[in-house]
């Protein structure tokens, strides 16, 4: 059963972390250094666990205590926006929302439908962060996640909806090709400078061919320069360093202004899935559909 012992210092709590110190907390809360300091004191005896690190100079969150943060600014973050609906007279998105998105592909794409988006929903407070890695929404207190990959990783907690598919094609700069020539058929590539995809453990991804009976195939080149990041193998095609294995949607401009130039467009492949995820049991909040419900309708093929 819940026990409204539970939220007892959660504020305060929440404040000396985003302030840095009891005397700030204090202050913003009108309160006395000396009751901030028995709140948190309390907080952690029952929990059982060590919130901060103090010295007399510093004041900094534990692991423990940054697992609590994000925790309790969601569950904080929550609550005023339940009192603000009941207060509201329509469902109009209001409130903090945190939005992951993949570094690339979230700055070409993405941001810009939310820029404009948010401007028609001031009372909204987005806080958007990049990066490509495996995020479970719920665990790092993400309200929405847009994510290129397959999507069964997701645990059950987590709801999502396709919104299109990347096409994967080969491009290299003029300049690349008026010195090396401009590969007629797959084996041409094996004397052609490469750029490929890196993963931080030094692997590399191969490239993902059209066959001719529509299968996918696999081939593992031998880079001659390897990147660990979307804008880096653009940055090296633009530059002719080489030829580059790169997705459409990124690629879009630099195709229409002549500075790339497709190659063996026979090979090229419909990529990987793009979705956004949300936690199921969230979905209901006006600010969750709403952003959803924006992406969805500028994403989706």
């Amino acid at each position: 059963m819940f026990s409204s012992e539970r939220l007892k210092g959660i504020d305060v709590f929440v404040c000396v972390a985003q302030y840095g110190s009891f005397t700030a907390a204090a202050e913003k809360m009108h309160l006395t250094a000396s009751a901030i300091s028995k709140n948190i004191a309390r907080l952690e005896t029952r929990l059982g666990a060590r919130l901060f690190e103090r010295t007399t100079r510093t004041l900094s969150l534990t692991d423990a205590g940054v697992a609590f943060l994000r925790t309790c600014t969601g569950v904080l973050a929550d609550l005023e926006e339940a009192e603000l609906s009941l207060q509201a007279e329509n469902t109009e998105p209001r409130g903090r929302v945190r939005i992951d998105l993949p570094s690339a592909f979230g700055r070409a794409q993405v941001l810009p439908i939310l820029l404009q988006w948010v401007k028609d929903h001031p009372l909204l407070i987005p806080h958007i962060s990049f990066s490509d890695g495996f995020i479970d929404p719920l665990k790092e207190g993400v309200d929405i996640v847009v994510r290129i990959g397959d999507a069964h990783a997701w645990p059950e907690t987590v709801e999502h909806r396709l919104l299109s598919r990347e096409r994967h094609v080969l491009c290299a700069s003029p300049a690349y090709l008026a010195r090396h020539g401009t590969p007629q058929v797959e084996r041409d590539l094996e004397h052609h400078r490469c750029i490929a995809y890196g993963w931080i453990d030094g692997s590399i991804s191969p490239w993902r061919y059209a066959g001719e009976q529509g299968e996918t195939r696999h081939r593992q080149i031998a880079a001659h320069l390897v990147m660990g990041n979307g804008d880096g193998l653009l940055m090296a095609a633009l530059a002719g360093c080489g030829i580059a294995q790169l997705p459409s949607w990124l690629i879009e401009q630099p195709l229409r202004d002549g500075t790339l130039v497709e190659v063996l467009p026979k090979l090229a492949i419909t990529g990987m899935e793009i979705n956004v995820a949300w936690v199921k049991n969230r979905q209901a909040l006006p600010k969750i559909r709403a952003v959803v419900d924006a992406l969805v309708t500028g994403l989706s093929a």
